[in-house]
C-alpha cells in the first residue's frame, strides 16, 4: 500500500493506494466521520490481491485539507467524483462505512452512471436513530467544548491509559484503538471545526436528519452489499433490516460479535464477504433514460 496525494480545487487530498494493475475492478473505500482512509488498513491489502484500492481521506478528514467550506454529503459526493475523474477512473465500486455510507448512496443518487456497485458498512442515512455522543455535538456551544475535551493533555493521559491496558493479558480491541484515534484527530483546530460542520449537517438534537430511504428504490438494479455490525452502539443493526425490506435485492451480512467497525473487528471476514461480493456480481450502472424512467415510475 502507498499514501499518496493529489491537490483538487487547490486543495489537498490523501489517499492509499494498493493493487493498481490494468483490467481490475476498482474499489473505493470511503471512511467515517473523524476517520481517514487508514481505517480500512486491515482488509485492503486482501482486497489489493484481486482489486484495485483506493481509501481516500475525505476533506477535513486525516491527512487531507480541511478548508472552511461545505461539508454535506452532495459535497463530499462530489468530492469523490473529481478524485475518481482526476486520477482516470470512470466508475467503482463504492464502499462507505458510516458517514462513508451516506456519501456512497449520495454518489450512486447523484452520479449512478459512475457507481458499479454500493457497499454500506454499519452505514449513517438510513434512520433516525444514532448515538447520542454525536446528538451532543449538535447542540449550541458544542464547538467551545471541543477543545476542552479534546485538548492534548487530555489526550496524553488517555495515551498512558492505553499504554497500561496494552501490556494487560486481555488487549484492548481494534475498534478501541479506531475509535481513539479519531478521537485523537481532534486536537487540530481545524479537523474539530470540520467535524462539528460535518455532524451539524447530517444530524441534529434529535438523531440523524438525512433519510435516504426515500430513494432507495433507484439502487433496485445495482448491485448491493450491506455489512453491520450486531452489536453496533453508534448505529443500530436493525438499520440493515430496514434496507434490506426497501431493497429485497440487496445482500446483507451481521457481523453479530462485532460493533460498529465490523471491517475492523473481522477483517479477514469483510474482505472475504467483500470479495465474493465482487466475484458473483456484475457492475451494472444506471443509464440516464433508466434513471428518468425510475424517477417518473418511482418504482
Amino acid at each position: 500500500m502507498e499514501r499518496r496525494e493529489i491537490t483538487l480545487h487547490g486543495h489537498r487530498v490523501t489517499y492509499t493506494e494498493a493493487g493498481a494493475g490494468p483490467g481490475r475492478p476498482l474499489v473505493l473505500l470511503l471512511h467515517g466521520i473523524a476517520g481517514s482512509g487508514r481505517t480500512w488498513d486491515s482488509v485492503a491489502p486482501a482486497l489489493a490481491e484481486t482489486a484495485h484500492v483506493l481509501a481516500p481521506d475525505l476533506l477535513g478528514h486525516g491527512e487531507s485539507a480541511k478548508p472552511r467550506g461545505d461539508y454535506s454529503l452532495g459535497a463530499y459526493a462530489s468530492g469523490v467524483r473529481d478524485l475518481l475523474t482526476a486520477l482516470g477512473h470512470e466508475s467503482a465500486t463504492v464502499v462507505g462505512h458510516s458517514l462513508g455510507g451516506g456519501v456512497a448512496m449520495q454518489f450512486a443518487y447523484q452520479f449512478p452512471e459512475r457507481c458499479d456497485r454500493l457497499v454500506l458498512v454499519s452505514s449513517g442515512g438510513l434512520g433516525r436513530e444514532v448515538t447520542p455522543v454525536l446528538r451532543a455535538v449538535t447542540l449550541p456551544g458544542a464547538e467551545w467544548v471541543l477543545p476542552v475535551i479534546a485538548h492534548r493533555r487530555v489526550l496524553d493521559g488517555l495515551r498512558a491509559a492505553g499504554s497500561a491496558l496494552s501490556r494487560l493479558p486481555v488487549p484492548a480491541k481494534p475498534a478501541l484503538r479506531e475509535i481513539a484515534r479519531g478521537y485523537a484527530s481532534l486536537v487540530d483546530t481545524e479537523a474539530r471545526a470540520a467535524f462539528v460542520h460535518t455532524v451539524r449537517s447530517v444530524i441534529d438534537v434529535g438523531g440523524q436528519r438525512v433519510d435516504a430511504s426515500d430513494r432507495l428504490y433507484l439502487a433496485q438494479t445495482l448491485p448491493t452489499l450491506v455489512v453491520w455490525g450486531g452489536r453496533d452502539s453508534f448505529i443500530p443493526a436493525a438499520h440493515a433490516a430496514h434496507f434490506a425490506a426497501l431493497v429485497p435485492t440487496a445482500r446483507v451480512e451481521v457481523f453479530e460479535r462485532a460493533g460498529h467497525f465490523p471491517h475492523v473487528d473481522e477483517p479477514v471476514r469483510f474482505a472475504a464477504v467483500l470479495r465474493d461480493f465482487l466475484a458473483t456480481t456484475e457492475p451494472a450502472r444506471l443509464g440516464a433514460d433508466d434513471f428518468r424512467d425510475r424517477l417518473v415510475s418511482g418504482v
